[in-house]
């Protein structure tokens, strides 16, 4: 066999080992059909230890995104105000997408709040203190004209709560090795107020008593603390 065929035949195999070792890792099965469908609506009780919905204050919660942008991405979405007997406010956003691939991934609350004019302050990585255990998640404050809005959040990917995109990246590929496509849902957690400290506690106050008012199973699947 002559040179020319010779490497026609290895560059035939390094094509064939290729698309072989391409479908082997492109995952195919979707994490969110394996679990039963979780409706955000229902999920999440509009009244709850010293908090209720405060229907009146839906328009202060920021969307992450335009509406198209968030049909595309998520599959799900859940803004809410809750108020408690003090008159404290808590704005809660919950965004469920049940996949998460290179092209189509939650949007993190930095590049959203920006992009609706925000100034927006850096980014600390935080261990939540809450029932359920620590929570990974993140923290910052956004500012728009007289609104300082000190922000809590974190992203479930498939059962971890993942602080930021870099660490979602990690569990995505962690996934993909096994041939799975995550679902994740963004929770994200603020309250207007120029005491980020103060903001922050209240906000910890509230998810703790949330996730008391959830199920074990709702609980895992919001919160992201692996046991």
């Amino acid at each position: 066999m002559n040179r020319s065929k010779i490497a026609g035949c290895v560059m035939g195999a390094l094509m064939l080992l290729g698309a072989w070792c391409t479908q082997a890792v492109t995952p195919t099965i979707r994490v969110a059909d394996t679990r039963p469908r979780i409706v955000l609506d229902t999920a999440i009780p509009k009244q709850f230890a010293d908090w209720r919905e405060d229907v009146d204050q839906i328009a202060a919660v920021v969307n992450p995104s335009t509406q198209a942008e968030l049909t595309k991405i998520y599959a799900e979405t859940l803004s809410r105000t809750y108020v408690n007997q003090a008159g404290q406010r808590v704005m809660l956003s919950i965004a469920y997408g049940t996949e998460q691939r290179d092209n189509l991934s939650v949007h993190f609350p930095e590049g959203c709040y920006g992009g609706q004019g925000f100034a927006v302050g850096p980014t600390s990585k935080i261990a939540l203190k809450t029932l359920a255990g620590d929570i990974a998640s993140s923290r910052m404050v956004a500012t728009l004209n007289n609104r300082v809005e000190p922000i809590t959040y974190w992203v479930v990917v498939g059962d971890q709560a993942v602080p930021n995109s870099w660490e979602l990246k990690k569990v995505k590929l962690a996934y993909a090795l096994k041939g799975m496509i995550p679902d994740a849902t963004l929770m994200r957690v603020s309250s207007i107020t120029a005491d980020s400290d103060e903001g922050y506690l209240l906000q910890q106050q509230f998810v703790n008593s949330l996730l008391a008012a959830l199920p074990p199973n709702l609980r895992q699947h919001f919160a992201g603390v692996l046991h």
